[in-house]
């Protein structure tokens, strides 16, 4: 399983449920509207063995699961056609895991200038329309988007150039094709410098391509990974320099991170420089008038306009057309991909007031009629969109601190013990993203471990809380496994390393947070299908608005003492129309779900829950039923031996010997047990228990107190048996006996059931066709189990236990624990048949597992739950990864997802209350009645504040606690 990755894609969780069923994707064009997928669905559903299938009207996309043997590709195709819309079946969508038969790459990108759910609608349809590219994601709260893509037919360059041609910004952040590397160059100070740097690499063999950029000083280096590795070539530039230049990698999250801010910056000094301008605007306006000196020298007439007018004219054309301008260049590339966003509605509400202000100003110098001018709502306006913009990136960058966090916990630098051209040993600095398998790097006390692998020298205590959330020390000696990233604390270690990269556990924790910060959850789908009518809705509204008015005050419906001073109908109707494009806010609903998510993710990663995406969290929170697995999960998974009864006149001693003999070759954690107690009988020395309760101890499997097997055979559900000096040796279960005909008293059986009915297995032993001795061996429960369970009955969810166990054992461990739904004797693929026989009423249920055989469960289920020290084939399997072994996970999970959706829902309901409420008294309606009405600069002021109210909203979450045992139980500690 060395291939298996803990990110790979949690979509396959749907494919490895349907069993023998088969999975496609359809595009489909010339639907319009809700009523069109929904008819599409139906088509796909009356085809005879089409289990399931979802159309998504934004994607243009229909994901159908069907049995391939009722149901081919092109009937799938035929029945969407027959329907009126033209299909076309995709191609099957691959993983983010490494397959030696997938020729596709996964780049990530980061997109500048995306400002609601209508600009990642947009992105995502032009990336996914390019030729070789197979999935795309862009996610709006991260500015980021994955797109997976076939190298043979487009490259990296043209994605960026696609990104760029639609107007936005884009720059390549990472991709799963090591062949280039982005590193910092010190030393380069003059022309001649850069020569120099420039001959090295062209003389170096691997180098493909490479750029220096002078002003950053970053170099770009495309180089062929199997010709040159990334430390041969950065020693090459070292070493051909004779150690004047020095470099070092950039981490492409620190580049990210430097972007983030870089926004940031770039966004407070517009909203600063647009201040600047705007505070005299309104100075000239509010102010001035009752400053008599001043307002004189306003009134100076300055050819065919008073000094007032040109002031305001020139102070604000600065700030609508220089400052203001990203907001003319959003609206247009918008526009060109056939979309529409909040740059539109505020390019319009500006425009309209400063062109009728201009407008106002050449009419009054033609025919001497002055109508009063609007100059500061377009700046007001937009120095609080700007306002509003920055402070949503300082709020943006505060949910995505949880992989700022996790990329600060992995080492800068490291220790690389090799031998020089001399071949002598030596010690140097690398930088931690050159090290490469194989090398050995030495940890100094207090320092980070810089990558996965295996401890070669020495003898330390490291800190894995990073990993495991136990504070208390590891004991680490040679050929103990430690993680990158984790502290060493006492004594020298010499690791070799083994996984190092995407590889690497920290990494494969990053990306899990990011992946799952860049999926969407169900429910913005209709955030989505909102964002795509919204600003059009607006555009007609504010036109109704206009001509309502209008037409209102020139039919006499309402009095002209309402109008302005000097104004008209057109300007007072026009004012309202302002008001109603600016306030409305398309930000607040696109960015409702995504923060929420992110911010989720981070706190779950906080508390050792990895949440694998958006989809994950929505099913968790509706959970009905908990499925347990017995061993390992409600069990500590450390089998022991507690009895071992002899019924004939054998020697104890001789008979563990025997058993110990037969059960030697067998990898079951039942089998270990037996040995190792027989072990310990004979020679009275316990073995050094390690952190997962297997042992270092060689003694145990030396066979020169074992006696010679031969015909051994392992059998699954059943036992063992072999033959030893001639004679046949059987040990297992009462199955096993009967089988080979070994007849059972009924002072045995009794004695077996005694052993069942508290808790523990109990095994038999039969040698030469008698039963000879029983052996019980039991399975600790976790100490939390029982609150764990009882916790979970309080919250409303049933638990419910399975195991392959026999019934009295199973029922024995599920009184202790409090669980009333057992199921006994279950084969590991009936583990799955359970999850489904509880779902088909509707049900939401979950699994928590830890081992190869919960795998087709976890699929299976509506939230698989792995925990974190099982295998890495369950972890692929699970929607939710439960770092550390602790069972009280399970209900923060649960938890956290119930409190992120009522965060989500409480966004929604604030977005669509601010829009219901704002846009009708933008638009004048309470006006007649209360006289209430909103400034088009107050109304930006309003749109401005909605979406940082939103993100701050999500913010809140930052503050989740995990729920208190004793608070859910209502224990009183005393």
């Amino acid at each position: 399983m060395e291939d298996v990755r803990l990110l790979d894609s949690y979509e396959q969780r749907e494919s490895g449920g349907e069993g023998m069923m088969r999975r496609i994707q359809v595009r489909i064009t010339g639907m319009t509207c809700a009523a069109c997928s929904n008819s599409v669905e139906s088509a796909l559903r009356s085809v005879n063995g089409v289990v399931s299938a979802s159309v998504a009207l934004l994607q243009n996309r229909a994901d159908v699961v069907f049995d391939p043997s009722l149901v081919k590709d092109d009937d799938v195709k035929n029945a969407i056609e027959d329907a009126g819309f033209d299909a076309e079946v995709m191609p099957q969508p691959t993983t983010t895991k490494k397959n030696s038969d997938s020729k596709t790459l996964v780049g990530q990108f980061t997109i500048g200038g995306m400002t609601c759910a209508a600009c990642v609608n947009s992105v995502e349809g032009i990336l996914r329309n390019l030729p070789g590219v197979k999935r795309a994601v862009v996610a709006l709260a991260t500015s980021l988007g994955e797109v997976e893509y076939d190298p043979t037919i487009i490259d990296k360059n043209d994605i960026v150039n696609a990104i760029e041609d639609a107007g936005f910004e884009g720059a390549l952040v990472q991709s799963s094709q090591q062949d280039k590397i982005i590193v910092g160059v010190s030393g380069v100070m003059t022309e001649m410098d850069a020569q120099l740097l420039e001959g090295i690499l062209s003389t170096s063999r691997g180098v493909r391509q490479f750029r220096y950029n002078r002003i950053s000083t970053e170099l770009e280096v495309l180089f062929d990974p199997e010709v040159i590795s990334s430390r041969s070539l950065v020693d090459g530039v070292e070493e051909g320099s004779n150690g004047q230049f020095k470099l070092h990698v950039i981490n492409p999250y620190a580049r990210m991170t430097s972007k983030d801010n870089e926004e940031a910056s770039n966004m407070f000094r517009l909203f600063m420089s647009s201040l600047l301008f705007s505070i005299p605007v309104f100075f000239i306006r509010v102010i001035c008038p009752h400053i008599p000196l001043l307002y004189s020298v306003l009134l100076w007439r300055c050819g065919p306009f008073i000094m007032d007018d040109w002031l305001k004219w020139a102070l604000v054309s600065v700030v609508q057309f220089v400052i203001g301008k990203r907001f003319y260049v959003g609206a247009a590339r918008a526009l060109k991909n056939g979309s529409t966003n909040m740059d539109v509605l505020v390019a319009l509400g500006t425009s309209a007031s400063y062109f009728y202000s201009v407008c106002a100003l050449l009419y009054g110098a033609a025919t001497g009629f002055w109508s009063p001018t609007y100059f500061e709502t377009s700046s007001m306006l937009i120095t609080f969109v700007l306002l509003g913009k920055y402070l949503e990136c300082l709020a943006k960058g505060k949910t995505s601190d949880a992989i700022k966090k996790l990329v600060e916990l992995a080492p800068a630098t490291a220790l690389l013990v090799d031998k020089d051209k001399g071949g002598n040993i030596r010690e140097r600095e690398i930088d931690a993203l050159l090290i490469q398998p194989g090398d050995t790097l030495k940890v100094i006390p207090g320092g980070k471990i810089p990558a996965d692998g295996v401890v070669v020298w020495g003898s330390s205590y490291v800190n894995e809380s990073m990993v495991t959330g136990e504070s208390e020390p590891v004991l680490k000696e040679a050929t103990s496994s430690v993680i990158g990233g984790t502290i060493n604390l006492h004594g020298v270690l010499h690791v070799k390393a083994t996984k190092i990269g995407s590889d690497a556990v920290l990494s494969q924790i990053i990306c899990l947070v990011e992946t799952a910060q860049m999926s969407k959850a169900p429910i913005q789908k209709f955030a989505d299908f909102v964002a795509s009518i919204f600003v059009p809705t607006v555009v007609a509204m504010s036109l109704i608005t206009l001509l309502g008015w209008y037409i209102g005050g020139k039919i006499g419906a309402y009095p002209e003492e309402w109008l302005p001073e000097n104004g008209n109908f057109f300007v007072f109707s026009l004012m309202f129309s302002i008001s109603v494009v600016v306030i409305a806010c398309p930000c607040a609903l696109g960015l409702a779900t995504p923060t929420a998510v992110m911010v989720a993710t981070g706190v779950g990663a906080k508390h050792g829950v990895l949440i694998k995406g958006g989809d994950a969290l929505e099913r968790a929170q509706k959970i009905n039923y908990v499925i347990f697995d017995k061993t390992g999960t409600l069990t500590q998974g450390k089998a022991t031996v507690t009895t071992a009864k002899v019924f004939t006149a054998m020697d104890r001693g001789e008979f563990l010997r025997w058993v110990a003999s037969a059960e030697a070759s067998s990898e079951h954690p039942l089998a270990k047990a037996i040995v190792e107690y027989a072990r310990h009988f004979h020679f009275f020395d316990g073995p050094s228990p390690t952190k997962d309760g297997e042992t270092h101890n060689k003694d145990s499997t030396i066979s020169g107190w074992l006696l010679d097997v031969s015909d051994f055979s392992a059998l699954p559900g059943t036992g063992v048996k072999c033959c030893i000096d001639g004679k046949r040796v059987l040990v297992g279960n009462r199955k096993l006996m009967a089988e080979n005909g070994i007849e059972i008293s009924a002072a045995t059986e009794s004695f077996v059931v005694e052993l069942e009915d508290s808790a523990k297995t109990g095994i038999l032993v039969a040698f030469d066709d008698k039963l000879i001795g029983v052996l019980g061996v039991a399975d600790p429960l976790k100490r939390e189990a029982a609150v764990v369970v009882e916790g979970l009955q309080k919250m409303g969810v049933e638990p419910v236990m399975v195991t392959g166990d026999n019934w009295r054992t199973a029922r024995a461990v599920a009184k202790e624990v409090g669980i009333k739904d057992v199921r006994a004797e279950v084969m590991p693929a009936g583990k799955a048949d359970v999850v489904r026989a509880l779902q088909k009423d509707g049900s939401t249920v979950a699994m928590v597992g830890d081992g190869i055989n919960d795998s087709p469960a976890l699929a299976a289920s509506d939230v698989g739950m792995a925990i974190g020290a099982g295998t890495d084939i369950a972890i692929e399997a699970a929607d939710y990864v439960l770092m550390r072994n602790n069972l009280e996970d399970v209900i923060t999970a649960i938890d956290l997802s119930r409190k992120t959706f009522a965060r989500i829902r409480l966004n929604y309901m604030f977005a669509m209350v601010y829009n219901v409420v704002a846009i009708p008294i933008a638009a004048g309606v309470f006006f007649p009645y209360l006289r209430i009405e909103l400034p088009p600069w107050a109304a930006g002021a309003c749109m401005a504040l909605s979406s940082v109210s939103v993100v701050c909203s999500s913010l809140f979450l930052r503050r989740y606690k995990k729920p208190r045992l004793t608070t859910l139980l209502k224990i009183t500690v005393e």
